[in-house]
């Protein structure tokens, strides 16, 4: 952790920009190696299958966790950090931590898969729990415990260095097409939920078709982009086994990236997300939770458009046992 630089210092206004996501892929290249950029056919044209679910956490959340700790200043890590998720970025924040010798408090759902929890509290974070089904604010909670602490809040898709840290998996997959010979991406499929690596990718590739990803009944940022404000979930007892997809909301600073660049949001059934799940164990070798299927998903249904340069993120693969189970025997 660099005092000296003006990164370091949240009170300064700060807006993500595309310099911010090649400073945030220059530290993430120093500490993980690139994750598999994977061919696959899919009616008769190869895209290009970002495995994110190959990081130590199994998941990209990794990437905007440590860019954001990293440039905490010696007084803000000694005050420890707080993180709201259902597991992928509470790994990212716990991991981080870990490593920077930070104390991390992560907000968890109750109903968050067993084995996210169980990652998560292995890294040695404190969990807080909220009840997601009864519309408990996890936000407000996160504030509550920052405010009497003085920790610094991490938040999982609304924070400018999460967004570049997110973004740089858009860099990193174009060295790895170039590498191949191929000029891209110019067409990026990911996952959504708050919006976070959607804003990343879009400024991580300005030349790039950007399209998002959610699941039915959680499809608030495609609302909020077409009413061209902000809107909430309308039924948050929607169920969906993408936990990871789970946002109330998007925020300010991501709306405002999305809208500028156009971002086109499609959703996704249970059903498409499962087959998506099971192709990718069968064609990839690929163990995927739900919502990280959830672009392959639109991809094998139809619903994005395909390029010879398209990137597909992976974007997760922390998925309970028995659940997966139930997924590959399904069709069995």
């Amino acid at each position: 952790m660099d005092d000296n630089s003006p990164q370091n210092h949240p009170a300064t206004p700060r807006t993500p920009s595309h310099e911010g996501v090649r400073r945030a892929l220059g530290k993430i290249a120093q500490l993980l190696a690139p994750t598999p950029l994977l061919p696959l056919e899919v009616d008769g044209r190869t895209i290009w299958c970002k495995a994110e679910n190959l990081q130590p956490i199994g998941a990209f959340k990794i990437r905007g966790a440590w860019h954001r700790m990293s440039d905490l200043t010696a007084d803000e890590a000694a005050r420890g950090v707080v993180g709201v998720s259902s597991g992928n970025h509470a790994q990212g924040v716990a991991w981080a931590a870990r490593r920077l010798g930070i104390n991390a408090t992560i907000v968890m759902p109750t109903d968050a898969p067993r084995a996210k929890i169980a990652a998560t509290q292995a890294l040695g974070a404190k969990i807080a729990y909220y009840d997601r089904p009864k519309g408990e604010d996890r936000d407000a909670i996160a504030q509550r415990i920052a405010d009497d602490s003085g920790a610094t809040i991490v938040h999982a898709y609304a924070d400018p260095w999460v967004i570049e840290g997110q973004g740089s998996m858009g860099l990193e997959a174009a060295v790895q097409l170039a590498a191949r010979g191929i000029d891209g991406p110019d067409n990026i499929i990911a996952c959504c939920a708050g919006g976070g690596l959607s804003a990343g990718l879009a400024l991580a590739c300005p030349d790039a078709d950007i399209w998002g990803v959610e699941p039915d009944g959680w499809d608030d940022v495609a609302r909020s982009l077409a009413a061209g404000e902000i809107l909430s979930v309308a039924d948050i007892s929607f169920p969906t086994e993408c936990d990871a997809l789970q946002a109330m909301s998007t925020k300010a600073i991501n709306f405002a990236i999305l809208q500028a660049r156009g971002v086109r949001v499609v959703s996704v059934t249970r059903a498409e997300v499962r087959h998506a799940m099971r192709l990718a164990f069968a064609r990839l070798h690929l163990v995927l939770e739900p919502g990280g299927a959830a672009a392959l998903a639109a991809v094998l249904a139809g619903k994005v458009p395909l390029t010879d340069a398209t990137m597909v993120t992976l974007s997760g693969g922390n998925v309970d046992a028995d659940l997966f189970a139930a997924i590959l025997h399904e069709a069995a």
